[in-house]
């Protein structure tokens, strides 16, 4: 290409953002030459605007620390310098699926890493290497927009591009049933540990609304297109657990699949070794050489693979336990540990595992368990939010039920009620926070929503029967 088209980057100052600035770093492509944000980061240079919260690894890039911020909302100002964008901003749903459109509206095509328009029938969400034929729908979205060239096309959820993949390399084999338990990095939700120290050496074992798109969003990629729209696929079945841990990058996934035709391990190999996409056959300079790469450090020892299969247990019933106190008192009933401790040989191990990963992750178990569901997302809404002033009355109304069906679930669900969990969650959190930075007992109280720091150390002495200050020396 003799010369590199201009690039705007909506949302250019957030995390996402300064990914897309990071990896546009001489590009033989393309060029950042816009950026633009929230009207509060208007008219600064990017380095200015984004002051400490620069979050990736690897230096600002020289190119664009004196680049003047835009207003994102001055759509033509914007679209005027540029001939496309990468869209990142942070807005609902309905905004971003506004402002989205009125890029392209005018004539700016528009890149997206935002879920807002995942779903729309005539956008293609698209993983290049599986599905670029959806793009032949842009040219419906183009009449529905009034446009010549401006459209806007999405990705899907990172966490499923770890999986989907290798699930389309063995499509020949019929994928039927899928059951995979992803782990996410802190950097999915726009997080490093330095803004979330408390996910240092902790999990959070359900992540509220990713267990939807993963179990969905493969099924667009699948599709195909039916009269300018995207038509879902029908298989395979898939269900999922989510669960965030403490990794800063790179999401990874746990995945058991049922085939109508059963392949070997040699054709699965050969498969993934041998799939390439149009990305590969057309040199893109930032596609990967070898798209799925299997790799095997072995030969191991059958012991290696024994301890292997055992954390997992481990931490299958660690996480289960958590969540789900009905799913765990199954997985104790099927004496599941015990049966992967005393298998005979490897593949009875094996079995044993996904007999009760299908235990746990039973479509008709999830949809009969409606209150404890309930209870899930209360608990991901603390997670989230137990740094502020919150309620019961708070996380009720986010629930959409009434404080006292709540707190009626609370005592049945969980055995204690909403406002001693909470407690408990909080000083949980203090302690790994006092035994794992140096921060101050007052910074820590303010961490885990205390305002005054007097009443978190009265708080914390009558649940743990010494101080903060003591608890720290212990």
């Amino acid at each position: 290409m003799d010369q590199k088209l201009k690039v705007g980057i909506l949302g250019g100052t957030g995390m996402v953002g300064q990914r897309f600035i990071s990896l546009l770093e001489n590009h033989p492509w393309f060029e950042v030459v816009a950026i633009a944000a929230s009207p509060r980061s208007a008219g600064k240079t990017y380095e200015e605007a984004v002051g400490g919260r620069w979050k990736m690894q690897k230096a600002m890039p020289e190119a664009v620390k004196n680049i003047v911020v835009m207003n994102v909302n001055e759509v033509e100002k914007v679209a005027s310098e540029v001939d496309f964008v990468f869209s990142a901003v942070d807005m609902s749903k309905e905004e971003i699926r506004a402002i989205e459109d009125a890029y392209a509206k005018t004539e700016t095509p528009v890149v997206s890493n935002n879920s807002a328009h995942r779903w729309t029938p005539d956008v293609p969400m698209v993983v290049p290497e599986i599905n670029p034929e959806h793009f032949e729908v842009i040219e419906a979205q183009k009449k529905r927009l009034g446009t010549k060239k401006g459209f806007v096309a999405v990705k899907p959820n990172c966490s499923i591009q770890s999986y989907a993949p290798a699930l389309f390399a063995l499509k020949e084999f019929g994928p039927k049933e899928v059951v995979a338990t992803t782990y996410q990095a802190i950097s999915g939700a726009g997080k490093t540990f330095k803004d979330w120290p408390e996910m240092v050496e902790n999990i959070i074992p359900f992540i509220g609304g990713e267990e939807e798109k993963s179990e969905q969003e493969p099924l667009r990629l699948f599709g195909k297109v039916v009269d300018g729209k995207i038509e879902k696929a029908t298989a395979p079945l898939i269900t999922t657990q989510c669960i965030r841990v403490p990794v800063l990058d790179g999401h990874t996934a746990a995945v058991f699949v049922n085939f109508e035709k059963k392949p070997t391990k040699e054709e699965i190999i050969d498969r993934w070794e041998n799939f390439k996409g149009l990305p590969q056959e057309l040199n893109l300079p930032s596609a990967p050489k070898q798209f799925i790469r299997y790799m095997e450090d072995g030969p191991y020892k059958e012991q290696e693979i024994r301890q292997a299969y055992l954390k997992a247990v481990y931490l299958l019933l660690d996480t289960v336990r958590e969540i789900d106190g009905d799913a765990y008192s199954q997985l104790q009933n099927a004496d599941l540990l015990s049966k992967c401790t005393e298998a005979v040989t490897l593949r009875e191990m094996e079995q044993n595992y996904r007999d009760g990963m299908a235990l746990v992750c039973s479509p008709r178990r999830m949809k009969e368990d409606i209150s404890n569901y309930t209870i899930k997302r209360a608990i991901n809404y603390i997670r989230e939010h137990y740094k502020e002033g919150i309620s019961l009355e708070d996380v009720a109304g986010r629930m959409g039920i009434t404080p006292e069906y709540l707190s009626t679930l609370f005592n049945r669900e969980m055995g204690e009620n909403f406002s001693t969990f909470l407690r408990k969650f909080r000083i949980s959190h203090a302690k790994r926070l006092l035994k794992g930075t140096d921060m101050k007992v007052y910074e820590i109280a303010e961490a885990v929503g205390y305002t005054d720091p007097k009443y978190f150390a009265r708080v914390f002495k009558d649940e743990l029967g010494v101080s903060p200050g003591d608890y720290r020396q212990q």
